[in-house]
């Protein structure tokens, strides 16, 4: 989903000369569009170069993968504020805070990318009107609703085992799933945000990793 890189270019309409018409009107600007390698760059009209710009408008992948992202983020919520009170280690306490932090507010965002795009927050719908069922405990990585029940009940040592497991491989699934959309979805924002999943999760898992 690479984006056209383009430079603006503004050509003088003035002309030399007394006889010029005086009523001529100046050119618009133009555009150079960098060449494919070997190729030499072209000027364009700025309609012509409007019309190279890649069109990158949603597709199923990218509403797909945000409105699974937004239950997937939803549960490690969940997950999180158990650690507050049910946790023993200091280093889970603050892992579960930091994840906490980046994942709420990457919900809000998700929410406002679907309100934008006519899209709605419940993964059984599409787009508004294409319907599509996902089994929320069949995303990648998602806890089972026993494994969460396990979780609750869990204190101390217990507790901080068991979470740093599940949300390991909680983070693991959302990589999973980003990964996917990078290749499959259409969306330069849907892009971006799956590229910061990526980066976060993957630096949250080896600091659980090291205190597992």
């Amino acid at each position: 989903m690479a984006t056209l890189a383009l430079v603006a270019l503004a050509v003088s309409g003035c002309e030399s000369g007394a006889d010029a018409p005086a009523t001529r009107s100046a050119p618009g600007p133009s555009v150079i569009a960098p060449g494919k390698p070997g190729e030499p760059a072209r000027t364009l009209s700025a309609e012509e170069a409007a019309d190279e710009l890649p069109d990158d408008s949603p597709d199923a992948a990218d509403f797909e993968y945000v409105q699974m992202m937004i239950t997937h983020h939803g549960q490690a919520l969940v997950m999180t504020e158990l650690a507050a009170h049910q946790a023993k280690s200091g280093g889970v306490k603050r892992i579960a805070s930091r994840i906490a932090a980046g994942q709420g507010p990457e919900i809000d965002a998700m929410k406002g990318w679907l309100k934008n795009h006519g899209g709605t927050a419940d993964p059984s719908g599409g787009t508004g009107s294409d319907h599509h069922h996902h089994d929320h405990a069949a995303m990648p990585g998602m806890a089972t609703e026993a494994q969460l029940g396990q979780l609750r009940a869990a204190r101390g040592a217990a507790f901080d085992e068991l979470f740093l497991k599940l949300m390991i491989t909680h983070h693991e699934g959302a990589i999973t799933m980003a990964t996917s959309v990078l290749s499959n979805g259409n969306n330069v924002q849907v892009e971006e945000m799956a590229t910061e999943v990526i980066a976060q999760q993957t630096s949250e898992i080896s600091r659980m990793h090291e205190m597992s």
